[in-house]
């Protein structure tokens, strides 16, 4: 129990040092660096299995409570960019896995999965349910992540043109909370979205636990309109997540982390590739803005992309409706294609 504490504490310390300096994924990236170190140093971390259950749980929760009856208006309209966004991106997945795969020493689960365009909260604890190595995962993970938030926009913006229909309705954001927020319905939330997380375990699918919370939140959040979850609930689940992760950081696994450079620059280059041609196909096709439609194929969060498109000048509420898209087919599905993957070339 000592080195249950020490190691959350530390994890929450390091992760919150991380976020104040405006790291991306902070909380997480520095729960896992400060619970590394302190295995790698003390050999004392220790954070058990139901840690990584709890963050699957709150992550899959908080997924939920992002999706409102409005979102589910919006998808007739948008269905068909979607699916050509979703196709675009496991084809995208899948070649840059097995290329990565037959590159370097990681194993086929843990190549794909890296390759995953999930959110890096979520993607890792689900690689670890499936036998993946997890702590190249989150590498892996962190680096397409500050990679598609740190320079895609930037190109972005350079690319599309000065004059797109530009939507600058900073309200619709706003509008996305939840009236309800109490302590009521976070207790509620929270009980719907554990026992969804307990079914996904009995049923012993990939990803069941977050999967089957996820969509017990989004059911509460549909039909009562009380599904609640704080953004510290999501900050608690990164640093489970994160101090989960860092107690499968040894000496070993640190000197293997070389082996993830030439991979990390092929997923960039990949993700890089099919942001542009994607992009393309929704604007041509579909007459998306082509700053819009480059946004809607950039492989970050919901609610990183929303923010980051106001401040190009294409914010779009179909924008965010299909990042939700994407999270919650990426999360739900991905990991069911890939564990088929893996038992065909077993």
């Amino acid at each position: 129990m000592t080195n249950i504490i020490l190691t959350f504490l530390i994890g929450l310390l390091c992760g919150y040092v991380f976020y104040k300096i405006k790291i991306p994924g902070g909380m997480m990236v520095g729960a896992i660096f400060g619970v590394a170190l302190l295995n790698i140093s003390l050999d004392m971390a220790y954070m058990p299995i139901y840690g990584k259950y709890a963050a699957q749980i709150l992550a899959g929760a908080f997924i939920g409570c992002s999706v409102q009856k409005e979102d589910i208006r919006k998808i007739k309209k948008i269905i068909k960019p979607s699916l050509v966004l979703m196709l675009g991106m496991l084809m995208t997945n899948i070649l840059t896995g097995f290329i990565v795969y037959f590159i370097s020493p990681m194993d086929l689960i843990t190549s794909l999965m890296s390759c995953v365009p999930g959110g890096m909260t979520e993607i890792p604890i689900i690689s670890a349910d499936m036998g993946a190595d997890m702590a190249k995962v989150a590498v892996l993970q962190f680096i397409r992540m500050v990679a598609c938030i740190g320079l895609l926009p930037s190109i972005i913006s350079q690319i599309g043109s000065r004059n797109d229909n530009v939507e600058n309705n900073a309200v619709v954001s706003s509008k996305r909370k939840n009236e309800n927020a109490n302590t009521v319905n976070f207790i509620h939330t929270t009980i719907i979205a554990t026992l969804g997380g307990i079914i996904g375990k009995l049923l012993n699918i990939p990803a069941g636990i977050l999967l089957f919370s996820m969509i017990g939140t989004i059911c509460v959040n549909l039909f009562l309109n009380k599904a609640y979850m704080p953004l510290k609930a999501r900050r608690l689940a990164q640093v489970l997540s994160g101090s989960f992760i860092g107690c499968s950081i040894d000496y070993r696994s640190l000197n293997e982390l070389k082996y993830i450079v030439i991979p990390s620059v092929i997923i960039m280059l990949g993700y890089f590739l099919n942001c542009f041609v994607v992009g393309k196909i929704l604007n041509k096709t579909f007459k998306i803005p082509i700053k819009e439609a480059m946004l809607a194929a950039t492989p970050a969060g919901a609610t990183d992309m929303a923010l980051i498109s106001s401040d190009i000048g294409a914010y779009s509420t179909d924008l965010v409706v299909m990042q939700i898209i994407r999270l919650i087919t990426v999360i739900s599905i991905f990991p069911q294609v890939i564990h088929l993957i893996s038992m065909v070339f077993k």
